[in-house]
């Protein structure tokens, strides 16, 4: 049987996964007081949100030929944030995001398609833990001063990453399933 604190760790882990898969900023920077990377996942059928307060992006941006455009975007995974402060540690244990083997998360773009005005679906790879996965996610671009806002959501399963090792495995006690939301707005 997994114990009540076993499964709040390991929801802090899942969370921390799933905001591994957010498309960020431009050449010119992202405004880190705008920008973030938020994931939520369900422990125990209820859902927990949770953030990375650190991340680095760079997104090439065209606007007149939107599928030329490219991102990348690489998480610090030791920059995991959740509601229970005491379970930050847990989640970067090797069960979970294994953080000393694999620090980063990493999205890299490998298309871009438009969707109409102000809307693209991204597809690229999404590296956690040392497992590489293809993924494709819709986004919106807004114009926000003189760059950018990028916003979206990726959902991932927590599993094809191998976060949540042995006992964690177990998705009664933490769901499979992680929405990673983004915003990231760009300084040109």
């Amino acid at each position: 049987m997994i114990s009540f604190n076993k499964a709040n760790k390991i929801s802090a882990v899942f969370l921390m996964l799933m905001s591994f898969c957010i498309v960020a900023a431009t050449p010119a920077g992202i405004d880190n007081t705008k920008s973030s990377i938020n994931f939520v996942f369900k422990q125990m059928e209820v859902p927990v949100q949770a953030k990375f307060k650190k991340f680095q992006a760079s997104i090439d941006y065209n606007q007149n030929k939107p599928e030329a455009s490219t991102a990348k975007v690489e998480i610090d995974l030791n920059s995991v944030d959740l509601p229970a402060p005491e379970y930050n540690q847990e989640v970067l244990k090797k069960e979970w995001f294994n953080a000393a083997q694999f620090p980063k998360a990493i999205f890299t773009s490998t298309g871009m398609k438009s969707l109409g005005a102000g809307k693209l679906e991204a597809t690229g790879n999404l590296s956690i833990k040392g497992k590489s996965i293809v993924v494709k996610f819709p986004l919106t671009i807004k114009p926000e001063g003189k760059g950018f806002n990028f916003e979206g959501t990726l959902p991932i399963k927590r599993l094809q990453f191998n976060i949540g090792e042995g006992e964690w495995k177990d998705t009664s006690m933490v769901a499979d399933d992680v929405l990673i939301k983004f915003k990231v707005v760009t300084n040109p």
